[in-house]
C-alpha cells in the first residue's frame, strides 16, 4: 500500500494535467482563426466557436462529419495531411454553407511516431479582401485627380522596353509634345497616363480622347466647344470643349490618325498659336495643354497618300516614343505573366503563386499579335481554368490558343432551355467574330473596318454594343 507521501505528488501531477488542459481549451476557444481537429479517419472531432462563425456550422453538425463536409470547392486540408503526413500552407478553399475564401493550413498530430490526426486553421480572406477594396478605392480617388497609372505601373526589364521607358520619363520632365508610337495593346494609354503623373502638371487635368470613337460630326464640337445656336440642338449657353476642360494640363489623343483633315487644321492651330475657337464664334481662347498623340499606323505613310498633314505631322512628332510589342520583348512574359496572376488574385479571391516553367515556355512560344493586353486576357482565363485547389498555372490549365466558339453550338444536340432566338444567336456569332479579327489585326480598328466593309464608325458602333473593350492601346 502506498504511504501518503507517495499519493501527494500523483495527486499535484494529475492536477497540473487539469489545469494543463483547462488553459488549452480555453485558448482553443478563444483564438481568433478558425480550427478544426479530425481524427485519423478524417473526421471531425473538435472545433472552436470562430470555426463556426466562419463556416455557418454549429459543433453538433459538424462533429463525426468527414473533412470535406465543410468545403465546397478545393481539397480539405485534412485529406491532404492525412495521405501525406506532411503540413499544408496556403491552401485556397470556398467553404459552405457561408462561400466565404479562406486561407487553410494544417498539420499531423502525431503521438508516439503514430499519426492520430490532423489540425488546421482557417483564415478568412474576406475582410483582407474588403480592405484591399477600400485602399483601391482611396488610391483610385487620388489617382482621379491627376493620373490613373505611374511608371512603376510600367512592368517590364527587357532592354528595348527600358529604353523605351526612359525616353517616356526624360519626356515628362519636358514641356514637349510626345507622339507614342507602337501595336495597340503595348500600353500607350499607360505611357501617355505616367508621363502625366511625373510631369509638372501632374496635379491637374488629365484628359483622353479616343479620336477614332468621336463621329466626324461631332469632333470639332466636343475637342473645341460650342456657343449657344453653334448648330440645332446645340445646348443654352454653349459648351466647353475637352481643350479647355485640359486647361494647364495634359490631354492624350489616342487614334490620332482618325481625326479628319478639317480637324488637324484646328489641332495644328492649337500647337502653333495656344489658342482655339469655339464652333460658331469668332473669339479666340488661349489654352496652355500639353499634348501627348499616340497612334497604331504608319503616319508617314498617312502623308504621303494625303490623309494626314505633313505640317501636323512634324508637330506632333517632336518627341517620338517607340513603344516595343511584346514579340520584341518576350523576356518580359514571365514578369508580366505573374503580375497579372496577382491582380487577378485580387479580383477573383485566389491565392494562385506561380506558374510553372514548362507553361511559361509555351506562352514564350507565342508571338501575341495582340500584345500586353492579350497576355493579360489569357492569363485571366488560365486562372479561370485552375481549380481552387491548385496554386501553380500549369501547362494543362492554359486555353487553347485562337479556339473558334462556333463549333460549340454548331456540334452539340441543344435541349429545350439552350435554344435561343435566330437574333440572338447570330448576335453572338458576329461578336465572337468581330474579336477574332482584331486579335488577328494586332487590334487595328482602321484595318479592321477595311476588311470587314464596314466604316470605322460602324465598327465601333459594333464594339459599344457588343461590350468589346477597345479603350486600351
Amino acid at each position: 500500500m502506498k504511504n501518503k507521501n507517495e499519493i501527494k505528488p500523483i495527486d499535484n501531477h494529475l492536477n497540473n494535467l487539469e489545469e494543463y488542459k483547462s488553459l488549452l481549451e480555453a485558448i482553443f476557444l478563444s483564438t481568433q482563426d478558425a480550427i478544426s481537429v479530425v481524427n485519423n479517419q478524417g473526421e471531425h472531432i473538435m472545433v472552436n466557436p470562430a470555426y463556426t462563425k466562419i463556416t455557418g456550422i454549429n459543433t453538433e453538425e459538424i462533429l463525426g462529419k468527414g473533412a470535406q463536409y465543410d468545403v465546397s470547392e478545393g481539397e480539405s486540408v485534412h485529406l491532404k495531411v492525412l495521405e501525406t503526413k506532411s503540413a499544408i500552407e496556403g491552401a485556397t478553399l470556398k467553404l459552405k454553407p457561408t462561400g466565404k475564401i479562406v486561407i487553410a493550413q494544417a498539420s499531423p498530430i502525431i503521438v508516439n511516431n503514430k499519426l492520430i490526426g490532423s489540425v488546421a486553421g482557417l483564415k478568412d480572406v474576406t475582410e483582407i479582401n474588403k480592405l484591399n477594396d477600400k485602399l483601391q478605392d482611396a488610391k483610385k480617388k487620388i489617382r482621379q485627380l491627376s493620373a490613373k497609372y505611374i511608371f512603376d505601373d510600367i512592368v517590364g526589364d527587357s532592354r528595348v522596353f527600358l529604353d523605351a521607358k526612359l525616353q517616356a520619363q526624360k519626356a515628362a520632365k519636358l514641356p514637349v509634345t510626345v507622339l507614342l508610337r507602337g501595336e495597340s495593346g503595348t500600353g500607350k494609354e499607360l505611357f501617355a497616363h505616367a508621363i502625366h503623373a511625373q510631369s509638372d502638371r501632374k496635379n491637374k487635368q488629365f484628359i483622353r480622347i479616343n479620336c477614332a470613337a468621336l463621329p466626324e460630326s461631332l469632333i470639332e464640337s466636343e475637342l473645341f466647344g460650342y456657343v449657344e445656336g453653334a448648330f440645332t440642338g446645340a445646348k443654352k449657353g454653349g459648351k466647353k470643349g475637352m481643350f479647355e476642360e485640359a486647361n494647364k494640363g495634359t490631354i492624350f489623343l489616342d487614334e490620332i490618325s482618325e481625326i479628319n483633315l478639317n480637324t488637324q487644321v484646328k489641332l495644328l492651330r492649337v500647337l502653333q498659336e495656344k489658342e482655339i475657337n469655339r464652333v460658331g464664334s469668332p473669339i479666340s481662347i488661349p489654352v496652355d495643354v500639353r499634348i501627348i498623340a499616340a497612334t497604331n499606323v504608319n503616319l508617314e505613310q498617312a502623308v504621303r497618300n494625303g490623309k494626314f498633314r505633313e505640317d501636323l505631322y512634324y508637330r506632333l512628332n517632336i518627341f517620338p516614343i517607340n513603344i516595343p510589342s511584346l514579340k520584341q520583348r518576350k523576356d518580359d512574359i514571365p514578369l508580366l505573366a505573374n503580375e497579372f496572376i496577382k491582380k487577378f488574385n485580387y479580383e477573383y479571391g485566389r491565392n494562385i503563386r506561380g506558374i510553372e516553367e514548362q507553361a511559361i515556355h509555351k506562352l514564350m512560344d507565342y508571338d501575341w499579335p495582340g500584345n500586353v493586353r492579350e497576355l493579360e486576357n489569357f492569363i485571366g482565363r488560365c486562372i479561370i481554368n485552375t481549380s481552387f485547389s491548385e496554386q501553380i498555372i500549369k501547362k494543362s490549365n492554359l486555353p487553347q490558343q485562337n479556339m473558334k466558339s462556333e463549333g460549340v453550338y454548331l456540334s452539340k444536340e441543344l435541349s429545350n432551355d439552350e435554344i435561343e432566338s435566330l437574333d440572338e444567336y447570330t448576335a453572338k456569332m458576329e461578336a465572337e467574330y468581330l474579336r477574332n479579327v482584331l486579335n488577328s489585326l494586332n487590334n487595328n480598328k482602321t484595318e479592321a473596318a477595311k476588311k470587314l466593309g464596314i466604316s470605322i464608325r460602324s465598327l465601333y458602333y459594333k464594339l459599344d454594343k457588343y461590350g468589346i473593350d477597345y479603350n486600351l492601346s
